[in-house]
């Protein structure tokens, strides 16, 4: 009789990323514009304007093309979220300035984001994937990774009978296409998820290994940024493949123990991360790019809104997600594009909107003010569960004290302390924009 214990099934990792998400979302609100180059960015959505010149009964599907803004006649300093795919085909892309965007593409249609229109679908998405295949791990609002493994399906076609099912039923529910890798791991099955895009499936198996995934170049990596590319090329390091015929002592001796370690493994293929389906998070923030730069006298009343706002809608995700935090910080991103931080740990938890706001602003006594500013934004960190047992619910002593290891500046700000001691005025630095 054989007593020995069954085989193991292949793991199989699905990774799914829906595609060109928030433009998709804009794109069932205005069917009209499909097929058209059109970016989301410059602003939260508040009104659509031209639906009020629409006759009664119209709808937004109802709106003329004509009456959408156009790229070329934007003007400000906002960064595209997404772009649809025919607008990606001028080179187009999120991240990107608005303005240089106009310049490739003028005749894009401009739309603004609308954060909860998209949560809602990325909430509706995620049920359906959870419901079939409940193994998932959420990396964001329009990507997952999914364990096919144990699933009814998931070793079917190496996983692609999984995949359309799930494939199809987010279209026929949402009316909103993706595109899905499958692989042995997390690490190939984000790669080739890129691979069929829009709304591909795409299968790799670790015999594919020399085949499909040594071709690509090394930034195709999840983890190989920029940096790393360059200095990777510098070496005459160009595809993965490259990098694979490296030995590990000279990777980790070229690029440190850690992280050369790690490129050995990834560039073989191997990646043993479980897919996670719940986890904490560190910290939760809330920041906004300002229209125009903004400074912190002429444009003290309006920051000091926009700075309470942020520091209430933090408050807001703490309490609705049943959290309190200790450490509170700011950042800043001034004109010239650098960046300074600060923080502050608290002697005890919190969630309350006033108290983040007076300890957020205590942080702001201690950077320089006098360059104007393009982005503020307020944190929270050190964060532990509201019901969890020693948190304690406290507003924290106005006395606390700010020690001076919990200064942090990123960018070339020079030397903090020149600009006075936490929680004063030093010399050189403007009157603050908090409430007074």
């Amino acid at each position: 009789m054989d007593t020995s214990a069954p085989r193991p099934l292949p793991r199989r990792i699905a990774h799914l990323d829906m595609d060109a998400f928030f433009a998709s979302v804009e794109l069932l609100r205005y069917p009209q514009l499909k097929g058209l180059p059109v970016v989301i960015g410059g602003g939260r959505r508040r009104v659509d304007e031209a639906i009020r010149d629409l006759p009664r009964g119209a709808t937004l599907a109802d709106i003329p093309i004509s009456a959408f803004p156009l790229l070329k006649d934007y003007a400000g300093r906002g960064v595209i979220t997404t772009a649809t795919y025919p607008a990606r085909q001028f080179g187009v892309g999120s991240a990107m300035g608005l303005m240089k965007a106009a310049k490739l593409c003028p005749q894009a249609i401009i739309l603004p984001v609308d954060f909860d229109e998209y949560r809602k679908y990325s909430r509706a998405f995620k049920q359906i994937i959870a419901d079939i295949a409940p193994v998932m791990e959420d990396r964001g609002v329009d990507e997952v990774y999914i364990d096919f493994t144990e699933i009814p399906g998931g070793q079917r076609e190496g996983g692609r009978s999984l995949a359309r099912l799930i494939q199809r039923t987010i279209f026929e529910a949402t009316g909103l296409t993706c595109s899905i890798g499958v692989a042995p791991n997390k690490l190939i099955a984000k790669m080739a998820s890129e691979f069929e895009k829009p709304n591909g499936i795409s299968i790799v198996h670790e015999s594919d290994l020399a085949t499909r995934i040594w071709p690509l170049s090394c930034r195709k990596v999840n983890g190989i940024g920029p940096k790393a590319d360059e200095k990777l090329q510098r070496h005459g390091i160009h595809t993965v493949g490259d990098l694979a015929e490296r030995d590990r002592d000279w990777l980790m001796s070229s690029f440190g123990r850690s992280t050369g370690a790690w490129m050995h493994e990834v560039a073989w293929g191997r990646d043993d991360r479980p897919v996670v389906t719940h986890s904490e998070p560190v910290s939760m923030s809330r920041e906004t790019t300002f229209d125009r730069d903004l400074h912190a006298i002429r444009d003290r009343a309006e920051l000091g809104a926009i700075f309470t706002h942020l520091c209430e809608k933090v408050a807001g995700d703490l309490e609705r997600k049943g959290f309190v935090g200790k450490t509170i910080g700011i950042k800043l991103r001034y004109a010239d594009f650098k960046i300074a931080t600060r923080d502050h740990t608290m002697s005890a938890f919190s969630s309350d909107a006033k108290t983040i706001r007076r300890i957020a602003g205590q942080c702001l006594k201690r950077v320089p003010l006098e360059r104007p500013l393009r982005l503020l934004g307020v944190r929270v960190g050190n964060l532990a569960r509201a019901d969890a047992d020693g948190v304690r619910l406290m507003e924290a002593s106005a006395k606390d004290p700010a020690p001076e290891q919990a200064v942090h500046a990123l960018g070339d700000l020079g030397d903090s302390r020149r600009h006075g001691s936490p929680g004063s005025r030093g010399p050189g630095t403007a009157p603050l924009f908090e409430s007074s």
